[in-house]
């Protein structure tokens, strides 16, 4: 008995953690038709996050990045890491900056900001050129 409730207690902290860190699977939603559009998954590499497109939701889910300008040109997006290289921010405990995002529509590569909201269940993907000022907001949901 003694167990099977640590066993739960252990579930239950490792659940609460993982809802702290934006280290998770995640879906992504269209900003025009408000559609799913994908599943990224996001892992923590020694503090370090990346994140990976792990299924595309639309009806092409042999994409490939023709719009790339580096490694990932050609390269199916299936599977393709798009966040790099994303650390906490000393300052704020819900907030991710460092790193990069790549639009795998257009190629483009853009400084990324990730901040977690309602509880965990949101994370705000912001990517922006120069200053966070300067970008446009995407959430995506928690799945997992």
């Amino acid at each position: 008995m003694k167990k099977l409730f640590a066993a739960l207690l252990l579930g239950a902290v490792g659940t609460v953690w993982a809802q702290g860190t934006p280290a998770g699977l995640w879906k992504t939603i269209d900003d025009d038709t408000k559609a799913e559009k994908s599943l990224v998954r996001i892992t923590d590499n020694g503090g370090v996050l990346t994140g990976k497109v792990e299924k595309i939701l639309t009806d092409k889910p042999d994409a490939k990045c023709t719009e790339c300008t580096d490694e990932r040109k050609g390269q199916p997006v299936q599977g393709m890491t798009i966040l790099r290289g994303i650390k906490p921010d000393t300052s704020d405990k819900a907030t991710w900056v460092g790193g990069d995002i790549l639009d795998p529509n257009n190629g483009k590569i853009y400084k990324v900001l990730l901040k977690l909201a309602d509880g965990g269940k949101k994370l705000d993907v912001r990517g922006y050129i120069g200053t966070p000022m300067l970008g446009r907001t995407q959430t995506w949901l928690r799945v997992e």
